[in-house]
């Protein structure tokens, strides 16, 4: 959850002139970093060589090799 001082903070940061859009946009990022945070300090993570396996799978699953093209 996002703290009203977190975002009042961020729209002060912000330019005078934004849209909605992009208002909007920024108030869920903040919220998504601010939920990863909270996620990281009850060590809910997933380590490296786990998530690149789940990629692994989610690449070979959806059709896709997962390797970069040149």
């Amino acid at each position: 959850m996002i703290t009203k001082e977190r975002l009042l903070k961020s729209i002060a940061d912000m330019p005078d002139n934004i849209n909605i859009d992009d208002l909007l946009d920024q108030v869920l990022f903040i919220q998504k970093i601010e939920a990863g945070l909270v996620q990281s300090a009850q060590n809910e993570v997933t380590e490296h060589n786990s998530f690149k396996q789940e990629m692994k799978q989610w690449f070979k699953s959806s059709g896709q090799s997962g390797q970069k093209k040149t």
